[in-house]
């Protein structure tokens, strides 16, 4: 039986397979015994190499000599090139100089940025090749030296050139655009020289120039001194030197700005921004020129003036709102020149000036006008010919000036001033009062003088009406709303003192009158009176005498002294009356007396009918009084005497019990029992006036009388 060998799974024998694993160990530990083998060779190359290397430290520092000879070289190939350079420094120097005196900038600039670069390439090398070597780049410097003194030179008519810049861009803008470019090549210079610093820390010397900064400093002091040079005087030798200090101010920066906005601008790149720097220049100047003059001491009419300038003037059209600076001039973005807290301490500094002076000048203006009231000569008269001073337009115009001034600076100073000069005024008036009241008491002492004083009392009287006819005005004028209205009538009413002064004054021109009067007041109901006297007659022609002097008071106070001149002679008329200075014995002198008294009354009525003409009133009340009385006296009748005087009563009820004791003691013929009928009749109660009665007994004091007597 044939025998046969069995087979693997996957159709490959054991065999095989045993083989192709031994294969594979076989050519592993083949590549591992030739791996060993380079180890050892790379170990052998790197032995031989550190040999190789410490042999060779010693040759490599025998080789410092030919380190310092390649330095030399580079250094002697930089000068070689630059050799041409090197040996026209003197030259080149000597030629920029006269360039620089002759004007030429621009070649002048030229050369001075040839020697730069010859120097600071020259630098750059050594700094490069062995930066710690000083005193090479030394030498260096001190070969270039007239270098930096050629650019502080240049930089000094630079300079003189921009400090004139607002004349020089007018005559020859070429030469101010020379400068620019000169600045600008500078600023282009410093930038490549910083930007290069970043990566080399090398920096010439006299870098960066900065001359664009320097440009803008000049320009600045320039300002500055331009408007401080503006003073020409001072108060000592002008006193307007404020005001013509800031006007001078004024036309300056206006016409400085309209330069530089027209001329200037051309002259320089865009990126400076000339005008808008230059504006905020003339600003500053100006707000610093402004604070010092703040803080000097300064008048009242010099605080006006500067804060007018500052508030006003300055962004007013005369300045920088004129159209010529517009639009690059905008008003509203512009800071205050002085701040809040000075302007007010200024201003507490004017009103606190402007209270002692307005006390000053009134006080002034009263002495002056009380040396006028003992005058020789009669006062002015205005277009109407009524008597007055010149006291109420010196105020006023003083109050007038003060208040268009403040209008200047602001509504709310105004205002101030405006309630400063009522209140001041009312001070004022309180001092004319007494004085005008002193200047009557003193006539009285001496009638004899002053000579002209009935004149100047009207026109004290008239200078009433004209104060409350400007305060009125002054109100108007210069009160726009009614907040600032009820500011000023918040302020102690003067009318109540003028008028005060006017009634004074009228009742003592009546004193006058009624002193001249007394003589012939004192002859009526009196014996000579009844046979004929003509008091009344003497009574009348004085009293038109004095009115026809009393015509140049001006109406309103004419007319209430017209009423009261009328009153005041019924009621002397009526207490001659109850004098009991008569006492009639028979009807017949009851009834001639009555009949004088009534043609007196018609006399009295017939005067104040014309002195009060035109005034629209009706005067006649009073003289009635007077035929009332008179009716009481002529009655023939006893029997009817109660009822007459019942009615005189009811008439007048301000009429007393001692009053018709008199009355009837002039009749004199009353019997003792009809006289306490009527007293006990009258004891009742007065009668009730009415409204429009004017009293006239309430004055009347009947002396050394009493009922006792009258009944007896």
């Amino acid at each position: 039986m044939a025998v046969t060998g069995s087979s693997h799974p996957c159709g490959v024998s054991p065999q095989a397979a045993i083989q192709s694993q031994l294969d594979g160990v076989r050519t592993g530990l083949s590549q591992l015994h030739n791996a060993l083998n380079d180890v050892k060779d790379i170990q052998q190359s790197l032995a031989d190499v550190s040999k190789d290397w410490r042999q060779s430290i010693n040759t490599i520092e025998s080789l410092k000599d030919v380190k310092d000879a390649v330095v030399q070289h580079s250094q002697l190939a930089a000068a070689v090139e630059n050799l041409k350079n090197i040996f026209s420094v003197p030259e080149i120097v000597r030629e920029t100089q006269d360039l620089i005196e002759q004007g030429a900038l621009l070649q002048a600039h030229r050369k001075l940025m040839d020697l730069e670069c010859s120097r600071d390439g020259l630098m750059y090398e050594q700094y490069r090749m062995d930066s710690g070597n000083t005193r090479d780049m030394t030498l260096i410097h001190g070969y270039f030296g007239s270098t930096q003194g050629l650019s502080d030179e240049l930089a000094k008519q630079l300079w003189m050139v921009l400090q004139r810049s607002l004349v020089t861009v007018r005559r020859d803008p070429t030469l101010l655009v020379s400068v620019v470019r000169i600045i600008e090549r500078e600023e282009k210079i410093d930038r490549r020289i910083l930007d290069r610093k970043k990566q080399t820390g090398f920096v010439p010397p006299g870098r960066p120039k900065n001359w664009k900064e320097k440009m803008f400093t000049i320009l600045e002091r320039t300002v500055t001194t331009r408007i401080e040079g503006t003073q020409a005087d001072t108060r000592e030798s002008d006193k307007m030197w404020l005001v013509r200090h800031l006007e001078i101010i004024r036309k300056y920066v206006l016409d400085d700005l309209i330069v530089a906005k027209n001329l200037m601008v051309q002259c320089f790149p865009p990126h400076y921004e000339i005008f808008k720097n230059l504006l905020n220049m003339y600003h500053q100047a100006l707000s610093t020129r402004m604070q010092e003059l703040a803080s000097e001491d300064l008048e009242a009419n010099e605080i006006v003036s500067l804060l007018t300038w500052v508030l006003n003037t300055y962004t007013s059209t005369e300045m920088m709102r004129n159209m010529e600076l517009a639009p690059e001039v905008d008003v509203g973005t512009l800071e205050p020149l002085l701040s809040a807290h000075v302007v007010s301490e200024l201003l507490d500094t004017y009103m606190s000036t402007l209270t002692s002076n307005i006390i000053a000048w009134l006080r002034k203006a009263l002495e002056t006008d009380k040396k006028d009231w003992v005058k020789e000569t009669e006062p002015e008269a205005d277009q109407d010919g009524y008597y007055q001073t010149t006291l109420p337009a010196i105020v006023f115009q003083m109050f007038e000036q003060n208040l268009q001034v403040a209008a200047q600076i602001s509504e709310d100073l105004k205002t101030k001033v405006l309630v400063l000069c009522l209140q001041q005024m009312n001070s004022f008036l309180s001092r004319y009062k007494d004085e005008a009241q002193l200047y009557k008491e003193e006539h009285l002492r001496n009638r004899q003088h002053p000579h002209c004083y009935v004149q100047y009392m009207i026109a004290i009287i008239n200078n009433c009406q004209t104060f409350k006819e400007s305060i009125v005005s002054l109100k108007r004028k210069y009160l726009k709303n009614e907040v600032e209205e009820g500011v000023s009538l918040s302020q102690p009413s003067m009318d109540g003192i003028l008028d005060a002064i006017a009634k004074e004054g009228c009742s003592g021109l009546l004193e006058e009158v009624f002193l001249d009067l007394e003589q012939h007041l004192n002859e009526l109901m009196t014996k000579k009176w009844l046979l004929g006297s003509n008091a009344v007659d003497i009574i009348c022609v004085t009293v038109e005498d004095y009115f026809n002097d009393f015509a140049k008071i001006k109406k309103p106070y004419k007319k209430r002294m017209t009423a009261e001149a009328h009153r005041r002679v019924v009621v002397e008329y009526l207490r001659a009356v109850m004098q009991k200075r008569i006492s009639f014995r028979s009807p017949e002198e009851r009834k001639e007396g009555a009949e004088k008294m009534v043609r007196e009354a018609e006399q009295l009525r017939f005067l104040f009918r014309k002195l009060a003409s035109g005034f629209g009133e009706d005067v006649d009340g009073y003289c009635d009084t007077i035929v009332a009385v008179a009716e009481v006296i002529k009655l023939t009748d006893p029997s009817l005497l109660y009822l007459e005087v019942s009615t005189l009563v009811s008439k007048y009820p301000d009429i007393r019990d001692d009053h018709i004791g008199a009355l009837l003691a002039v009749r004199g013929d009353a019997s003792r029992d009809m006289k306490q009928t009527i007293m006990e009749t009258l004891e009742q109660g007065p009668a009730q006036a009415s409204p429009s009665y004017v009293p006239l007994f309430k004055d009347i004091v009947v002396p050394s009388l009493n009922v006792a007597k009258l009944l007896k």
